[in-house]
């Protein structure tokens, strides 16, 4: 913005005031090289700040704020300014100037005005004194809303002044000269608007006034104001003629009379601010002054040393006294209240008032005066004395002729006045008649058109984990096929060759159920065998010779539908694709019969009244329920009512359900039991009575009271009768070993038939009978004479209906067997005492009375229950939870603190920032815009940043590895690395959801906001230009680089969280370890995130480099490890899918029992690493893995080292080796006792420890450690017969008794099951003669079923009361780290040994 010229300011002054004296220019020296600057510094040479950019303007009278120094003055101290812009300045257009002023000189006057004080740019921060509009407002509130508000923003002001009353706020504007005073800006500007007419004419330089187009309007004679002052493409100023004849026009046309009134175009129908169209031009006038603190009408008068009128009538005569009343009435008859503008407009007629003329005399007095480059200062020397007369005489009008090359007479002398006989006089003086209506106010909806994609864009953000999470549900699907298609190979051709002789059909399994696919198998000895499509057996049905059997055939709708209907079973109904097929079918069937002397009766009937008379599945199911409830109502004399509720047609279904019958299939199931199993076959016979091939109610009652009520000698009377096949009334060795095979079937033949009979030896050897080859039932009773207490609790395990009915009334019949170890002096600990439950729950051992069967058992309190220990139960509630809470920060102290200090220090500096830019904001006003939105990404963007840096640090594994030797592990739980990364990236995303959502409130408050707005909070950004549109959102989501960063960073959270979930990672490693990698991509785009600074500078640099600086060293340590190849010295393919791996020890390798390391197979690629536990021990010269094939990395890993290999180990593929990094296992030795808990491949890390402790104790070294119970739970032995052979050569070295075994074998039947007693039995009379399990071949304790974690733990604190201190150290599934985690839990809340756990989960 330029500064006005000298000859510029004459001549408004001249328009306004009449000719000014040159008498009073400034002494100067003559400096004839010196060049003005265009800043205006140095204008003045003892002040050269005056003049110059930056100076704020210079007030004549002292301001007038509300509190002295800032607030402006407001309703209800003032009135309102749309009223009183009503009452003071409405009237009728059409008056002409007194003076015959043209409009030229009105909008020269404008021109010069906005060139010299332009104080409409609004200041930063964005402060609003809006303008509320009166109710029912004809122009603005026609609708009588009553809410309307016409913005108004602040003018841009001095930010060192507005700081107390001898410093009140104060206008800064660059380009201005800081001489000007803001009471002249009022004034100047308010008298020039009386003058605005509400329209301009135009004409050539014939005197030729045209028309003009307007929108809507064909043509008028005028260019409307109001249509036409902001419009930038206007269609009748296309050509530089055009815009001649509008200064033409101008020139010949006489402006409106210099009084109070101003025409509607400029009070009504002015531009207006943000989303209005129009506002009240003197209405944002007044308020301008009272935003710039402008003194009232009084004291300006008073300030110039004018007379202060009496009353308002003095004012002025020729203003309209209801006007005066009117405008009086809103001061409250007060004159002293009445503010300058209105004043300066009420007392002016014809000329300027008497306050406006003496503010524009003295202004332009002191513009001439204060400026030592003025061109009729004859000392500068710019100009010469003959120049300064040509520019004294050069005017407006000698400018237009030369500039628009037009011929002289076309306009008068003096352009600013048309005086009689000037040249083309305007045709009338105008008046709104005839003239095109202003454009009505409309209210611009910046968001309108945006609402749909704005959601949609948000809704397809939030949607980005979903996305991912598809996606990685197709990769885990594929993953899983891969895996399966490995897992399955060379199985497809036996069971094509089982498909091959069977019917494939369609069954029909009931009302509102899909049907599936089956295949029907016709075998012999007159078996009828449903398959499923995996050929999985899903019923079979075995016939009697001459049974009838009803063959129902559809009639109608192709024929397709039969029904087969045996007695005593559910129905079976079936579909086939044509008539042909199901023909075929049926004449099978015929064959069937007629080969096996069965009966087959053929009908007919409709398809409705086929599937309305069969019986299906469900229905059978229902009729079991009833039959299961009162068979047990009946065995423990239950009152009916307790059985649980029957239908409505309860009598019928129970008559039904008792006579019913259950085939062989239906009490294999009720015994959770496979119908082919010797012990179903055995048993069934037995109880089959009548030998009709099913079980009556009658009969399965009398064989389920033995086993309720039944006495020991009842029950192995029973067992003695199933397996006396030739039913002799003697049991020989082969039905004894018969007996046996049959209970070893539920361990999947755990046992060879070598074993089993030095076995059954062994237990006629035992009793005395090795020289019998029978056995009466005394024998056989005898030789289960220690066992009684077993077969007291032995039952039979009926699961009754799949409802889970039975289950829910009967639980308290459920009962499980545990073991625990007690002090015994002189012995090692051994398995003590069976007892009943306390409950359904499957960890049992609690003192008490007890519940069996509708009965009470006394059961003798256990030695671990100590009297003190009734007396820790006996404190209040208060107290328990705070031992709890005690126990709880004992054991996760560490944890807790490193927690606390992260988290406080996230949280800090969320607060710090949060307040900072709510509440201490800078300059740009942003928190005045957006405050909820600031608040959220700004305190988020400074914990995420912290957050995603220090991530960095639980990754270094070699660094955490070398740390937790130091005492800082005393300090900093580095084994809790993963869990810390876990908790970190979880607390981290939750922030990054929040930031997203701040961001999204912002884009949305950015998206609504004016310009001028925009332009105070992001000035590097945005220009306020004049243009009203405000950004669309999708241009800060996907046109800048923030938004768009953003977005990326949101895709790669949401593929990286995803893919590292649990549930993934178990499914596809790969995938895990791929997308893992895109922190790299993340962290390139969270540095150019914040690059661009839209709000603050970029900081992330600051949290980021010292972690990544560590990270990258650690790295490299890595790196310098893995390109080494390493020979693999022997690999072994051992059951259960492991493979046995051992490969040469690299030199300089060091490490401790516990420790794990990533490997990657070069056959298999050379970037896949995968993590595994070292198996061998620290003094061994080779390094060994046990990996189990649980996925296709490890899958096709055992496939290559299954080829047999020509070269020996060289021909085996060569691994990269990484680590060893450290846990908590190695730990062990740190503690006097520790209990190590392995479940499943989790027991690897156990190999090491026990091999490294029984090495040491053998070399005599000095440990801590005294006494390691290590627990080996497994669904069965076979499944790591490796590791039987690593705990059987530490029990032969084991000579001082440090190690503890205790084998939990889970896939044996945890209740008091009759195999399972029989089995317990067995391992019992093994351990005794033998000294070694009958499962595992081992020293070692063996118990069926789950450990008891809880109270194996309270009697390792009778075992050692002196210990205060006891490591345990689980690693398995989540869910049995979870039961030791809980138990361990339970145990501490004791005053006695501490139990400190160290957990890993696979």
């Amino acid at each position: 913005m330029l500064r006005a010229r000298p000859e510029t300011l004459m001549l408004l002054g001249a328009l306004l005031t009449g000719p000014l004296d040159p008498a009073g220019s400034q002494d100067a020296l003559s400096l004839p090289w010196e060049v003005q600057r265009y800043d205006g510094w140095f204008n003045n040479l003892r002040h050269h700040e005056r003049g110059a950019v930056g100076c704020r303007l210079q007030r004549r009278v002292p301001a007038n704020y509300a509190d002295g120094v800032y607030q402006a003055l407001q309703e209800p101290q003032l009135p309102n300014p749309r009223r009183l812009s009503d009452a003071a300045t409405r009237g009728i257009a059409g008056l002409p100037s007194l003076r015959n002023r043209t409009v030229l000189g009105v909008f020269f006057g404008y021109h010069v005005l906005s060139d010299v004080v332009s104080v409409e740019t609004p200041g930063c921060p964005a402060e609003f004194l809006n303008i509320r509009i009166p109710p029912g407002d004809p122009v603005f509130d026609p609708d009588q809303r009553g809410d309307v508000v016409l913005p108004f923003q602040r003018s841009r002001w001095d930010p060192k002044t507005g700081r107390s009353p001898s410093n009140p706020r104060d206008l800064y504007r660059p380009f201005l000269d800081p001489s000007i005073s803001p009471e002249f800006v009022a004034a100047s500007e308010q008298f020039l608007s009386t003058m605005v007419p509400p329209g301009v004419y135009m004409r050539n330089a014939s005197c030729h006034f045209r028309k003009v187009l307007n929108k809507g309007f064909q043509s008028s004679q005028v260019l409307r104001v109001c249509n036409n002052y902001w419009i930038r493409e206007n269609p009748n100023l296309n050509s530089t003629q055009e815009v001649n004849e509008l200064l033409l026009g101008m020139a010949s046309q006489i402006s409106e009379l210099e009084d109070r009134i101003v025409v509607e175009d400029l009070r009504d129908y002015w531009p207006g601010p943000g989303k209005f169209s129009r506002t009240d031009y003197v209405a944002s006038s007044i308020q301008r002054g009272r935003d710039m603190g402008l003194p009232s009408y009084s004291q300006a008068l008073l300030a110039f040393g004018l007379d202060i009128p009496r009353n308002w009538s003095d004012l002025n005569p020729n203003v309209d006294p209801q006007v005066l009343k009117a405008t009086a009435a809103l001061y409250n008859q007060d004159l002293s209240q009445l503010e300058l503008l209105p004043g300066g407009l009420l007392e002016s007629h014809g000329d300027p008032g008497p306050l406006f003329s003496a503010i524009v005399l003295d202004q332009f007095v002191r513009l001439r005066d204060g400026d030592r480059y003025w061109f009729e200062n004859t000392r500068n020397g710019l100009f010469s004395k003959k120049e300064i007369e040509e520019i004294r005489n050069t005017t407006l009008r000698d400018v237009l002729v030369a500039v628009i090359n037009v011929d002289p007479s076309a306009l008068q002398p003096n352009v600013f006045v048309w005086h009689k006989g000037a040249p083309c006089p305007q045709p009338k003086q105008l008046t709104t008649d005839g003239l095109p209506q202003c454009a009505p106010l409309t209210v611009l909806d910046f968001f309108e058109g945006s609402s749909p994609g704005f959601a949609i864009t948000i809704i397809a953000l939030c949607c980005l984990p979903l996305v991912s999470l598809l996606l990685s549900g197709v990769v885990a699907y594929f993953r899983g096929r891969e895996r399966k298609k490995l897992q399955k190979k060379g199985k497809e051709s036996v069971k094509r060759e089982a498909a091959k002789d069977g019917v494939p059909a369609m069954e029909w399994p009931g009302p509102k159920e899909s049907s599936s696919p089956i295949i029907i198998q016709l075998l012999p000895d007159r078996c009828l065998q449903v398959l499923n499509r995996r050929l999985t057996v899903l019923r079979m049905v075995q016939l009697q010779p001459l049974q009838q059997v009803n063959l129902i055939l559809s009639s109608n709708r192709g024929c397709r539908t039969l029904l087969l209907k045996i007695p005593k079973e559910y129905d079976l109904v079936l579909l086939f694709s044509s008539e042909e097929e199901r023909g075929a079918f049926v004449q099978q069937l015929r064959d069937f019969c007629v080969r096996w002397a069965l009966g087959l009766h053929v009908a007919e009937m409709s398809e409705k009244e086929l599937f309305r008379k069969a019986v299906t599945k469900q229905q059978r199911e229902r009729i079991l329920e009833i039959f299961f409830r009162h068979l047990f109502a009946q065995v423990l004399d239950i009152n009916q009512a307790d059985a649980g509720t029957l239908p409505l047609d309860s009598s019928q279904k129970v008559r039904e359900a008792l006579t019913c019958e259950l085939s062989r299939a239906e009490f294999a199931e009720s015994l959770g039991l496979k119908p082919q199993d010797m012990f179903v076959d055995s048993m069934f016979s037995l109880a089959d009575k009548d030998g009709n091939g099913y079980l009556s109610f009658r009969e399965f009652l009398d064989i389920l009271v033995v086993f309720m009520k039944g006495s020991p000698e009842d029950k192995s009377r029973l067992m003695f009768t199933m397996y006396d096949l030739d039913e002799n009334g003697f049991l020989s060795k082969d039905e004894f070993f018969t007996m046996m095979r049959s209970f070893i079937e539920i361990s999947n033949n755990c046992l060879s038939k070598a074993q089993l009979a030095e076995v059954v030896e062994s237990m006629f050897r035992e009793s005395g009978f090795q020289d019998k080859e029978e056995l009466t039932w005394e024998d056989f009773h005898f030789m289960l004479r220690d066992h009684d207490s077993e077969l007291r609790f032995t039952q039979l395990c009926v699961k009754g209906g799949d409802g889970g009915g039975i289950r829910d009334i009967f639980k308290q019949n459920i009962s499980c067997r545990v073991s625990f170890i007690t002090r015994t002096p002189g012995e090692r600990s051994h398995p003590q005492g069976l007892g009943p439950p306390a409950s359904g729950a499957p960890e049992l051992g609690g003192p008490g009375l007890k519940k069996r069967f509708g009965k009470k058992a006394a059961v003798p309190i256990p030695r671990l229950y100590t009297e003190a220990l009734q007396e820790k139960m006996q404190r209040g509630l208060l107290a328990q939870k705070l031992q709890q809470y005690k126990r709880f920060v004992e054991n996760y102290r560490r944890h807790i603190v490193c927690v606390t200090i992260f988290s406080a220090i996230s949280v800090g500096m969320f607060a710090d920032r949060a307040y900072y830019y709510g509440f201490v904001s800078p300059p740009s006003g942003i928190a005045q815009t957006t405050l909820v939105g600031i608040i959220l990404s700004r305190g988020t963007a400074a914990s995420v940043s912290f957050m995603f840096s220090y991530i960095l640090l639980t990754m270094c594994r070699n660094l955490i590895t070398f740390l937790r030797e130091t005492f800082l592990n005393r300090y900093v739980p580095f084994d809790a690395a993963v869990d810390f990364h876990r908790w970190i990236a979880m607390a981290a995303v939750v922030l990054a959801i929040l930031h997203s959502a701040g961001h999204a409130v912002n884009v949305y408050i950015f998206s609504v906001s004016p310009l001028s707005l925009l332009a105070c909070v992001f000035p590097n950004v945005f220009v306020n230009d004049g243009s009203k549109l405000p950004q669309k959102f999708y241009w800060w989501f996907f046109q800048t680089v923030p938004g768009m960063t953003g977005v990326l960073l949101l895709l790669v959270l949401a593929i990286m969280y995803v893919f590292a979930s649990h549930h993934f990672r178990r499914r596809s490693f790969r995938g895990f370890w791929l997308t893992h990698h895109l922190y790299i991509l993340l962290y390139a785009l969270l540095i150019i995130h914040g690059s661009y600074a839209l709000i603050q500078l970029p900081s992330f640099h600051i949290y980021f480099l010292v972690p990544a600086i560590i990270y990258g060293g650690d790295k490299l340590v890595s790196l310098s490890r893995k390109k080494v190849e390493i020979s693999v010295v022997k690999a072994e393919l051992l059951p259960s899918g492991v493979t046995y791996l051992q490969f040469q020890r690299p030199q300089g390798f060091e490490y401790k029992s516990g420790q794990w390391v990533r490997i990657a197979c070069l056959a298999l690629g050379t970037t896949e690493y995968h993590p595994f536990t070292l198996t061998s021990a620290p003094h061994e010269d080779t390094l060994s893995l046990h990996i189990r094939a649980v996925g296709p990395w490890t899958t096709r890993l055992r496939e290559i080292y299954s080829a047999p290999r020509g070269n020996g180990c060289a021909g085996y593929p060569k691994l990269y080796l990484d680590g060893p990094f450290g846990e908590g296992h190695q730990e062990w030795h740190k503690f006097e006792v520790s209990v190590l808990v392995g479940g499943g491949i989790g027991v690897t890390p156990f190999a090491s420890i026990l091999k490294d402790l029984v090495f040491k104790s053998s070399l005599g070294s000095q440990m801590l450690c005294k006494k390691v119970y290590f627990i080996w739970v497994t669904r069965t032995q076979r499944q790591f017969e490796w590791l039987a052979d690593i705990i059987r050569e530490v029990e032969e070295n084991d000579h001082q008794d440090l190690v503890s075994v205790h084998i939990y074998i889970t896939q044996l039947a945890e209740k008091f099951d009759l195999r399972t007693t029989m089995l317990y039995i067995c391992e019992r009379h093994f351990q005794k003669v033998l000294n070694r399990s009958l499962f595992t071949g081992l020293r070692s304790i063996t118990h069926f079923g789950r450990p008891p974690f809880e109270p194996f733990f309270n009697s390792l604190q009778e075992v050692h009361p002196q210990v205060r201190k006891i490591g345990v150290f689980s690693c398995g599934p989540p869910g049995m780290t979870k039961n030791v985690e809980k138990a361990c839990q339970l145990v501490n809340r004791q005053d006695r040994a501490h139990f400190v756990h160290h957990y890993e989960n696979f």
